[in-house]
C-alpha cells in the first residue's frame, strides 16, 4: 500500500469535512459573495462565450490545422529572428484587442504549432495589454500621463516578459527547437494569400463583434459609430468567410478544423468556468463595490499612496481580477476618486488586463505550472516596479 498517497487522500477528505462542518453559511458576506460569483458567471456567459470564446476557439483550431508549421517556426520559433518574432508578438494586441481569456485559445494554438516560448509569451501578454482602444480611453478618462505610461509599459513589457521566459527556460526551449527541426516539412494545401484572407476575416468577426462600448455611444466619433454598427460589420465578415470555407476547404479539412476547435473548447472552458466563479467569489462581479469575500473598502485602503506594498497589492489584485476589454478604465476611475495612488493605478493597468485567475488556470494547462508561475511573477514584479517609478515622478 502506498501510505503517502493514502494519507494525501485522507487529508483531502478531512479537509473537505472540516470545510463543510464549519462553513459559515449564515454569514451575509459569504451569501453575498456566492451571489456575486453567480452574477459574474452569468455576465461572462452572456457577454463573452458566444461572441468572444467561440470565434477564438475556431481561430485556434484553424491555426492548429491550416497554418504551415514551417512558417510558424520561421517567424516565431526559437531560431527565428528575435526582432521580427517579438515585434510580431508585441503588435498583435493592436490587431486583436481581446481580453485575457479570449486570447488563450489563440495562444494555445500558436504555441502548440511550434512558436517559441518567448514570442508566445510576448503574444500572450500583448494580446489583451497592447490594446490601442483601451490606451486611448485611458488617456481620455484617466489622464494623458497614465495613457502614455500604459502604452509604453505594455509594449516594453510584452518584449521583456517574452525575453525573460526565453532566458529562464532556455535549455528546455533548445530541446524543443531541436525536436521541431526534425519534423518533416509540410507542404501548404493552399496559397498563402488565401490563408491570410481567411484568417483576416475570422479576426474581423472577433474584433468587431466585441467592439467595446465608448463613454458616449451616441457620440459622432468614429469609435462610437463603429460600436453602433459592430454587429453589421461582423456579419459582413461572416458573409465573406462562408464562401471561402465552402470553396477553399475540403470536407476532411473542415472535420479536422471542427475537432481541433472542440479540443481547445474541452480543455479551456471548464478551467475558465472555475476561474470565473472563484474570481467572483473573491472580488465580486463588475460594478460591484463590496460584493466579494474581499471587502472593497479594504482594497481601496491598500492601494492608496505609492509604497511598495500599495503597488504590489495593486499588481496582484489586478492579476487575480477579471477585466473585460475596456472595463478596467471606469473601475480605476472610481478607485482613483476614492484615494488610489497613481502609481498603483498604473501597476493595475499593466497587470490586470493581461492576467486573471481564469487566465492563469488555462495557461497552466498549456505550458505547465513552473512556466505559468514565472510568467505571472514577471508580470507582477514589472508592474509593481513601473508603478513605483511612475508614482514617484507623476504621483
Amino acid at each position: 500500500m502506498n501510505w503517502k498517497r493514502e494519507l494525501g487522500i485522507f487529508a483531502a477528505i478531512g479537509g473537505l469535512f472540516c470545510l463543510a462542518f464549519w462553513l459559515p453559511v449564515d454569514s451575509a458576506r459569504l451569501q453575498g459573495a456566492v451571489i456575486e460569483s453567480l452574477k459574474l458567471a452569468r455576465w461572462y456567459a452572456r457577454e463573452h462565450v458566444l461572441l468572444c470564446l467561440v470565434p477564438a476557439f475556431l481561430i485556434a483550431g484553424a491555426i492548429s490545422c491550416f497554418v504551415n508549421q514551417g512558417a510558424v517556426l520561421r517567424y516565431l520559433g526559437g531560431g527565428a529572428n528575435k526582432v521580427l518574432a517579438y515585434g510580431v508578438a508585441a503588435v498583435s494586441g493592436c490587431i486583436l484587442a481581446v481580453c485575457s481569456c479570449t486570447v488563450l485559445p489563440i495562444f494555445a494554438g500558436v504555441y502548440r504549432r511550434g512558436a517559441g516560448l518567448g514570442p508566445a509569451s510576448a503574444f500572450l501578454y500583448a494580446g489583451p495589454a497592447v490594446n490601442v482602444l483601451a490606451i486611448v480611453l485611458t488617456a481620455r478618462v484617466l489622464g494623458l500621463e497614465l495613457g502614455i505610461a500604459r502604452a509604453v509599459g505594455a509594449v516594453v513589457f510584452s518584449v521583456l516578459v517574452g525575453l525573460g521566459m526565453h532566458l529562464i527556460f532556455r535549455k528546455e526551449e533548445e530541446q524543443r527547437a531541436e525536436a521541431a527541426a526534425e519534423l518533416p516539412v509540410e507542404e501548404p494545401n493552399r496559397p498563402l494569400w488565401k490563408n491570410a484572407v481567411y484568417f483576416a476575416a475570422m479576426i474581423g468577426v472577433l474584433v468587431f463583434a466585441n467592439w467595446g462600448r465608448p463613454g458616449d455611444p451616441q457620440a459622432a466619433s468614429l469609435y462610437a459609430v463603429i460600436f453602433r454598427l459592430r454587429f453589421y460589420i461582423a456579419a459582413g465578415f461572416v458573409l465573406v468567410l462562408v464562401p471561402m470555407v465552402y470553396f477553399w476547404f475540403g470536407r476532411r479539412e473542415l472535420a479536422e478544423w471542427g475537432l481541433a476547435s472542440w479540443g481547445f473548447a474541452k480543455q479551456i472552458t471548464p478551467l475558465l468556468a472555475a476561474g470565473v466563479l472563484a474570481a467572483g467569489l473573491l472580488l465580486g462581479a463588475p460594478g460591484s463595490e463590496d460584493g466579494g469575500l474581499v471587502p472593497g473598502a479594504w482594497v481601496q485602503r491598500m492601494v492608496s499612496g505609492n509604497s511598495i506594498g500599495a503597488n504590489a497589492f495593486a499588481a496582484v489584485a489586478g492579476a487575480l481580477m477579471y477585466f473585460a476589454t475596456l472595463t478596467e478604465v471606469p473601475i480605476l476611475e472610481g478607485l482613483l476618486k476614492n484615494g488610489m495612488g497613481r502609481g498603483p493605478a498604473l501597476a493595475l493597468l499593466l497587470a490586470g488586463p493581461a492576467l486573471s485567475l481564469p487566465n492563469m488556470l488555462v495557461i497552466r494547462s498549456v505550458m505547465g505550472t513552473r512556466k505559468t508561475a514565472v510568467f505571472v511573477c514577471l508580470v507582477v514584479v514589472m508592474a509593481t516596479a513601473s508603478g513605483i517609478i511612475f508614482g514617484t515622478f507623476f504621483g
